[in-house]
């Protein structure tokens, strides 16, 4: 019987991978391969679709034989959050890609969502334009991007890659196509913008060929755009399919909560096919102002003056690396940024501890003025220059460590790293967007998951009081396993509704949300 039973199984997966091939074409239909994995689970099957319509196709077909789908983008967040239950068939958006926007004066451009990030600004670039996102993952898509709601240092002025969004198309779990918001091209066959959910039956931008599928199943560890007052705030609704109003906000912004329900979701609760984001163009000036930092507090009373200074900057980045940089130059202890301070560290010569980065941008002698005046906020050890500083834009988190993000209000950013210090017993590398009061943090991935899962509880109790969160982005599989990877989390109820209302039947990336969702 066990014989039997295991040549039925390869009878229907083969009959999964004729039609997987039927659908994408034989050479992007396959097994997967050791390699072919989402935080330690591999897959089953990959598919590689031609377009919205055909990925589209993969998910009935999946439907059909009740199989679990996960999208793939570049996978430069494949190993980030938690496991999903299970893979089946791996969507990979590989070549699901395009630009489509109108001419010079356009505000804004719809992108298929397999689109490399870096594609993306090189085809605005050709009309000086831009998107005002800048995620540090390399090679990533705009849909992986959007998965995550993974931000840059432009942050602190354009806010998150979903707060960019006007629109979406999107793939629910059934497979159909959904478009809601505003189009970027007169070509893109969808309902009319504003509608809420309407559903379209027509080709993409360039027929099978583009439009682009799938979001990369990237940040499960804090669920990116679900912060403490959910994607649009509001409360849940009805779980069930009737409740999708409630669910989805429709009402003073018709369907674009269903895009900030898409942002963070992971390819959980839709396969994004395309996003019209807003676009601007490229700043005349860029300047980047820099000062060396001590510590933490320091940190705090200098993002406050730069924040007071009135100088409009585009992104403050703190980086506080281990082990620290080599001394700087001393200022003289009469200078006002320390005078009655004798034992400050940029009198004695204590090296630094990192340095806070301000980029300034606009009008060339805009910025240049600005820039003096940010100077003589900051002091004689203050430095401009034409240039972002080489750790500008990238995590300070290696494979194999367990990484952290933490959100805080500002004001309260140098208590959470003291907190963290504190728990593990030292200095920690951090480093992120000081102005914006999320920073990413690593711990050693050599430490064991009982001492992770203690530095976790001893920092969400400090952050608890002060309105933050500590969530857990990526990890060794033990500790991955063992810890919390979100802490608490206000919206998993409205989460939980909203999986309910959009895969009830858990076919999209089971597991990778809050939950075990």
């Amino acid at each position: 019987m066990a014989d039997a039973a295991r040549s039925t199984d390869r009878l229907e997966a083969l009959d999964i991978t004729r039609k997987l091939a039927a659908i994408c074409g034989t050479p992007f239909a396959r097994f997967a391969g050791p390699a072919d994995e989402v935080a330690g689970r591999t897959a089953r099957w990959v598919a590689v679709p031609g377009g919205p319509h055909a990925a589209a196709e993969v998910l009935r077909l999946a439907a059909a034989h009740d199989l679990t789908v996960v999208p793939r983008g570049a996978g430069t967040k494949i190993d980030w959050g938690a496991a999903p239950a299970q893979v089946d068939i791996m969507l990979d958006t590989g070549r699901l890609a395009g630009v489509w926007h109108e001419p010079r004066d356009a505000a804004v451009a719809e992108i298929g969502a397999g689109t490399p990030l870096r594609a993306v600004q090189a085809t605005l670039a050709r009309t000086n334009r831009r998107l005002p996102v800048d995620a540090p993952s390399p090679g990533a898509t705009l849909g992986g991007v959007l998965a995550a709601d993974e931000s840059g240092p432009l942050r602190h002025r354009h806010g998150s890659p979903c707060a960019q969004l006007v629109g979406v198309r999107y793939l629910d779990a059934d497979g159909e196509l959904v478009s809601v918001g505003e189009s970027g091209t007169e070509a893109l066959g969808r309902a009319t913008p504003g509608s809420g959910g309407g559903r379209a039956s027509g080709r993409g931008p360039a027929g099978d060929g583009g439009g682009g599928a799938g979001s990369g199943p990237a940040c499960a560890a804090d669920g990116f755009g679900w912060g403490a007052d959910g994607p649009a705030g509001g409360a849940g609704g009805d779980p069930g399919r009737g409740g999708g109003d409630a669910i989805l906000g429709r009402g003073e912004v018709p369907g674009l909560d269903v895009a900030r329900l898409l942002c963070g979701s992971q390819g959980g609760l839709g396969v994004l096919v395309s996003a019209t984001m807003r676009v601007h163009a490229v700043p005349a000036g860029r300047l980047w102002v820099s000062r060396p930092v001590w510590t933490p507090l320091e940190v705090h009373d200098l993002v406050r003056a730069v924040l007071a200074a009135g100088v409009d900057p585009a992104a403050v980045e703190l980086d506080l690396p281990v082990p620290v940089p080599l001394p700087r130059r001393r200022i003289p202890p009469t200078h006002p940024s320390v005078v009655n301070r004798p034992d400050h560290p940029a009198v004695t010569g204590r090296p630094a501890a990192g340095s806070l980065v301000v980029l300034l941008e606009g009008g060339p002698a805009d910025v240049t003025e600005r820039a003096e005046r940010l100077t003589a906020v900051l002091g004689a050890e203050a430095i401009v220059s034409h240039h972002a500083p080489e750790w500008w834009g990238r995590y300070p988190f290696a494979p194999g460590d367990t990484a952290l993000r933490i959100e805080v209000p500002i004001n309260d950013l140098h208590a959470a790293v003291y907190a963290l210090r504190d728990a593990t017993g030292g200095p920690v590398p951090v480093r992120g967007s000081a102005g914006a009061g999320t920073v990413h943090a690593a711990l050693s991935g050599a430490l064991p998951p009982e001492r992770v899962a203690s530095i976790l509880t001893a920092v969400r109790s400090v952050l608890i009081a002060r309105r933050g969160r500590c969530v857990v982005v990526a990890a060794p599989a033990a500790v991955r396993r063992a810890v919390d990877l979100w802490g608490e989390l206000p919206t998993l109820p409205r989460l939980r509704s909203a999986k309910a209302h959009l895969d009830p039947h858990h076919r999209l990336a089971p597991g990778r949300l809050p939950g075990g969702l």
